[in-house]
């Protein structure tokens, strides 16, 4: 916890410093970039970088932590690090990085806000700043011995057995491991890194969730080209559908994600958007494949039936589960048994003291959330997954 002195600091500073979050957070980024571009590859999303929201989640991330130090002193915000913990061993942060981003950050600070950082206002957010990274680098110690790495060494290479065509801009990959070394055990809602060589020769990471399985140990993965008034904007994803094809070799993290699905005999609710059904498949494929008995939801949007990927899955699956049930709806109109326009809770019943998991972007996840609250759900009971940097936190 904070010592009395520095939270009296960090209480009085916190609104001129929140206010500027985002412009040290720009400062701190350039000049780390600046002296240190190797950071750039195979670390980094350029691609969060250049839109800013990798700065913003960061921005968010110190803000929510001061702020629940100071609300909760004798407790740590564990729900909040341990998201923060995951995303970074997906990418193989290391100990002494902390180091690098403590010296940019806190250079970043007293640029930024002048003299209204003595020395010690310094020294507070020094305090805040340490038993952040402590707790991040504790629980990301734990989370590479549970993925058999060390030194944010979990990589392989995975060959890639089977292409599947699931809608004009998703596809599936289908990975077996190369070699004999064991693999990492994976539950239901992670997801995994993968690393590619970008055209010009820097190194770029993205998640993505693990959307099934097989008996055999195989692993899939689903990946959707986005795109941007017609252009291809993700530069992964887009690299991934022209280039990869069967008999190519992948380089993969092990599996990582504290929004995994759970045992249990509570009621499950299922909600996800788009390509947030990613990791909803892969958890009714673990339900399925248990015949799991309790009652399981399964609410979907979309914005067709030809853009629903996984679609002929959550059908399947849902469907052999002994109490499952699906509703979808499709924006450009209900088709095949689906409901027109958005998710909408009216005449849903929600299981009591059902226990939810979610995806999807983060407007529909917001509403989603509301209305889930709103039908009796208590929010400690509903989970959600953030693909890309975790801009809610900057939002809450």
């Amino acid at each position: 916890m904070l010592s009395a002195k520095a939270a009296e600091l960090v209480r009085a500073t916190l609104p001129a410093v929140g206010a500027e979050l985002e412009t040290i957070t720009a400062r701190f980024y350039d000049t780390m970039f600046a002296d240190h571009p190797e950071l750039l590859d195979g670390l980094f999303n350029r691609g969060n970088q250049r839109s800013g929201e990798q700065r913003k989640a960061l921005a968010g991330a110190v803000a929510a932590f001061a702020v629940a130090l100071l609300d909760n002193p004798g407790e740590r915000p564990d729900a909040l690090l341990a998201r923060i913990a995951h995303k970074h061993a997906a990418v193989g942060v290391t100990d002494d990085q902390y180091v690098i981003v403590h010296k940019y950050l806190f250079a970043a600070i007293a640029d930024v806000l002048g003299e209204a950082v003595t020395p010690e206002v310094a020294a507070a957010w020094d305090e805040v700043y340490w038993l952040m990274a402590g707790a991040l680098i504790a629980m990301e110690a734990r989370i590479y011995a549970e993925a058999g790495a060390r030194d944010g060494r979990t990589w392989r290479a995975w060959r890639v057995d089977e292409r599947r065509e699931e809608t004009a801009e998703v596809m599936s990959l289908v990975l077996s491991p190369v070699g004999d070394q064991p693999v990492p055990a994976a539950r239901p809602g992670q997801y995994v890194s993968v690393r590619v060589t970008m055209p010009d020769g820097v190194r770029q990471l993205r998640q993505y969730s693990l959307s099934g399985h097989d008996a055999d140990g195989r692993r899939r993965i689903t990946v959707k080209r986005e795109r941007r008034d017609g252009v291809p904007e993700g530069e992964v994803s887009s690299l991934l559908h022209a280039t990869v094809k069967e008999g190519d070799e992948l380089t993969l993290s092990a599996p990582f994600g504290d929004i995994a699905l759970k045992d249990g005999d509570e009621p499950l609710v299922l909600v996800s958007a788009g390509i947030g059904c990613t990791p909803i498949a892969a958890m009714l494929q673990h339900l399925a494949d248990a015949g799991d008995p309790r009652p399981v939801l399964v609410l979907h949007a979309d914005r067709s039936a030809d853009h629903h990927a996984l679609r002929a899955d959550m059908e399947r699956l849902t469907g052999e589960l002994p109490a499952g049930e699906r509703v979808f709806w499709y924006e450009n109109g209900a088709a095949d048994g689906a409901r027109a326009g958005w998710l909408n809770l009216d005449g849903i019943e929600i299981p009591p003291g059902a226990v939810v998991y979610m995806c999807g972007s983060l407007p529909f996840m917001r509403s989603a959330r509301a209305q889930l609250i709103e039908a009796g759900v208590a929010p400690r009971d509903i989970h959600y997954e953030v693909f890309g940097p975790d801009l809610w936190l900057g939002a809450a």
